[in-house]
């Protein structure tokens, strides 16, 4: 029954223009027409990664909840965390519309937002108002018109200290120029360096310790993930984040939307950001967490991240096309899992498949 309500929906909302669709869908949330189907708690799919204790693995990634208007409610859907963004310092309205495309054949999605959002100060606010003590990680970014990028970054650190589960550091998104030049190694250092000071000053302050993870494009060459484990490995951060969306048009069948500027997600990207995902463990060893993102439409695909080297799992794109129950269904999937394959926890995937993924071109 749950799967036919969420095709219902998807019909429905297949029927106006993407941006207002996503519109539709924050309202409906706010005002309870989007049921809540918590996963039941299983404690073989709970982690501590960096410090926070994580209910399951699946979460749900920056992007769709911008301006943290629904953080809770999205928790109710079954995700084990979820995160907000990117919100840059000062509100802006991002690129012109249209800018968000479907591509129905591919189950993706092009988008060349932007960045658009309305800025720290009503984020901040309506985090502040959150009493559910779910797991909400504040995903920060720069301003187009910035004129000290790193400059915003820290201020998100500063303002959001006090709210934040885990903070994000997006320097991927191919939709505000210049922004991933942040990734080349000298940049990179600089900010890392400086957004780990501003969240270490404010532990001083009396704040506690908030997780910054880094989330990477998947337009990187081998030498660009070098750089990028290089300087992950010399700073004190507390994760990865792969990956954000690609540019790539490889293997679209919808050749009309293709063409269309901005980041590509959805299952075409699926592949590819998995890659690198496992290229990216290689580089950086055991230890340090990574969550793993793009393309995740499924179980199957979700169990392939893990695989692949990732602690925890974020979708977004694949909720489009799946539904609002896809997180349930995937949590209730790994349960499952666990049981056919006798898994005493979720964590004992990881890593399994790392060199097949890595060996692919």
């Amino acid at each position: 029954m749950r799967i036919r309500i969420d095709e219902i929906a998807r019909k429905a909302l297949f029927l106006t223009d993407p941006e207002q669709a996503h519109g539709l869908s924050i309202k409906a949330l706010k005002t309870g027409l989007v049921p809540g189907a918590p996963a039941p708690a299983d404690p073989r799919l709970r982690q501590t990664i960096a410090g926070l204790a994580f209910p399951n693995p699946i979460g749900l990634a920056a992007g769709y909840d911008k301006n943290a208007e629904v953080p809770e409610a999205l928790l109710k859907l079954g995700f084990g965390f979820t995160e907000v963004g990117t919100l840059t310092p000062k509100p802006q309205a991002g690129n012109p519309k249209p800018r968000i495309f479907r591509l129905v054949a591919d189950e993706a999605v092009i988008n060349r937002l932007g960045f658009n959002n309305e800025g720290h100060a009503p984020a901040l606010e309506r985090l502040k108002a959150c009493t559910r003590g779910g797991l909400i990680g504040v995903n920060i970014g720069a301003n187009k018109d910035s004129a000290d990028r790193i400059d915003d970054y820290v201020q998100g650190i500063r303002t959001f200290a006090g709210v934040a589960s885990y903070f994000t550091v997006n320097i991927s998104s191919p939709n505000t120029p210049g922004l991933r030049d942040l990734q080349a190694r000298e940049s990179l250092g600089a900010l890392l360096s400086a957004v780990l000071a501003a969240r270490d000053g404010e532990v001083g302050a009396g704040a506690r310790k908030v997780p910054v993870f880094l989330k990477i494009a998947p337009d990187l060459s081998e030498e660009g993930m070098d750089d990028i484990a290089a300087e992950a490995l010399a700073h004190p951060l507390d994760g990865l984040i792969v990956s954000n969306t690609t540019l790539s048009r490889d293997g679209l069948r919808d050749v009309r939307q293709a063409g269309e500027a901005g980041g590509l997600s959805g299952k075409p990207l699926f592949a590819a950001s998995t890659i690198v995902l496992a290229k990216m463990r290689r580089r950086l060893g055991p230890g340090l967490p990574i969550i793993g993102v793009g393309g995740v439409h499924n179980l199957e695909t979700a169990v392939a991240k893990i695989e692949a080297g990732a602690d925890l799992v974020q979708l977004y794109s694949g909720m489009v096309y799946q539904g609002p129950s896809l997180p349930g269904r995937i949590v209730r999937g790994l349960s499952k899992l666990c049981d056919a394959r006798g898994l005493t926890s979720i964590r004992e995937l990881r890593n399994s498949q790392t060199d097949h993924w890595a060996a692919k071109a």
